[in-house]
């Protein structure tokens, strides 16, 4: 006959809670204790097979970083074993993708069994080891656990067997306000960015709307004496000495080789990307080249796929080759200046865009191309458009990126509050209150 095992002294299980020093991975307020999760906090075995439509399911996709539970679906679209949950409980995504997306119900209801299921003991707040959820070495710690090949899973036993800094329960009360109302001040900052900086998109097309309508230029028309009517509207091909695209087979690339191949992926409005660029042998490129002779200055226009439409200027002096979902538009430089076609472009880009045909490839024909109606004013007003499209939209793009590191800095921010709370630096810890190892000894006892 198997032995019966014996229940486990307090001492016991007292050491099985206490994270030994040599892995605890900072100092922290003398009053607080190092503790495995799984000793404060457990995991909801609750499962469910009811497919009522009045059942409230969340899925993977309903859980969003940052974010939370961000929406809920019926579980009578789901027809297998689901985990039950129940309001307050931490829903946690265990899939890879999904390690930083987790949230407290606010309803009770069924999830993935992708999702676990966590619920606090007397001696933790849900809301702290929520939070507790986003520290870093916490996410460092379940990425480096979690097991598979194709779909990595992090476990149960793996998150509550991470180290948990405990503090006194009403020190915890006291962090969850300070954290709350430290990223409630965030929050109301970066929300004030992101309003700035939904703006930049507005200001921009405004400039341009200007610069294409004659407003811009107004004043330097009438310095100059150039009339109002100089403008003329022409099609793309009457102002261009070449329209064109690259290849239409689709020849070997790789990592190496003797020139540069260009797709749409590497065509951005701010310029030629080239940190995944690939390259052509040296025969291959000699073939594309003599249909799509790419020079300094020339416009290329994604013409194929979701990015239709984008147009830039070529600044490379290298020979490249290109694929056919870029266009080659090259002006003739006594009509219409190259920078000026390519604003042009981008800025008409959503109605350009209404020509567009095909179903699984949509693209933009070269005849559509050539067909583009472009309102010409001379030369000299070209210039200066292009000058001043040049100087403002630089201002516009120094000023979102100030904004953009602002909001960078908030979020910064927020993972240093969370840091420090952890560690018992944000000023709330009361050296005076009772240690949280006596408690955790005290529930040991009466269980």
């Amino acid at each position: 006959m198997p032995k019966k095992k014996t229940a486990l002294t307090i001492e016991e299980r007292l050491q099985q809670a206490l994270v030994p020093a040599e892995e605890q991975p900072y100092e922290v307020p003398e009053n607080w204790v190092w503790v495995r999760l799984g000793a404060v906090c457990y995991a909801s075995k609750e499962k469910s097979n009811d497919f009522s439509n009045e059942i409230k399911y969340i899925g993977l996709e309903h859980l969003e970083k940052d974010k939370g539970i961000v929406g809920f679906s019926s579980a009578d679209k789901v027809k297998s074993t689901k985990n039950a949950f129940q309001e307050g409980q931490i829903l946690y995504g265990r899939l890879r993708p999904y390690l930083n997306k987790h949230d407290i119900a606010s309803f009770s209801g069924v999830c993935s069994t992708d999702i676990l299921v966590f619920e606090a003991s007397v001696l933790v707040a849900n809301v702290l080891v929520d939070k507790f959820f986003n520290l870093p070495f916490f996410i460092e710690y379940v990425v480096a656990n979690s097991k598979g090949i194709n779909l990595p899973r992090v476990s149960e036993k793996t998150i509550l067997n991470t180290t948990f800094p405990l503090p006194p329960l009403s020190e915890q009360q006291r962090i969850v306000e300070r954290i709350e109302e430290l990223f409630a001040k965030l929050d109301e900052a970066k929300e004030r960015l992101q309003e700035v900086a939904e703006r930049f998109a507005v200001r921009k097309a405004a400039i341009l709307h200007k610069a294409f309508t004659g407003e811009l230029t107004k004043q330097w028309r009438r310095e100059n004496g150039v009339s109002d009517e100089s403008w003329e509207e022409k099609k793309l091909e009457e102002v261009c000495s070449k329209i064109t695209d690259g290849t239409h087979n689709s020849p070997t690339n790789s990592l190496s080789g003797e020139y540069m191949y260009v797709t749409a992926k590497n065509i951005k409005d701010t310029g030629i990307d080239l940190s995944n660029i690939t390259y052509v042998t040296k025969e291959v490129h000699k073939e594309i080249y003599s249909r799509c002779d790419v020079i300094y200055g020339d416009v290329l226009y994604i013409k194929d796929g979701a990015t239709a439409g984008i147009a830039t200027i070529n600044t490379l002096k290298e020979e490249f080759s290109m694929l056919s979902s870029v266009a080659l538009i090259r002006t003739d430089l006594k009509l219409a200046k190259n920078e000026f076609v390519k604003d042009y472009l981008n800025y008409r880009k959503k109605e350009i865009l209404k020509n567009i045909s095909g179903s699984a490839i949509t693209r933009l024909t070269l005849s559509k191309i050539k067909d583009i109606l472009v309102p010409l004013p001379t030369l000299p007003e070209q210039h200066e458009i292009v000058r001043l499209i040049d100087d403002l939209l630089a201002r516009e793009r120094s000023a979102q990126q100030a904004t953009e590191q602002a909001l960078a800095s908030i979020d910064l921010m927020k993972k240093s509050i969370l840091a420090r709370a952890f560690r018992g630096e944000l000023g709330t810890n009361k050296a005076s209150e009772a240690s949280a190892l006596e408690l955790l000894k005290q529930v040991l006892a009466e269980n």
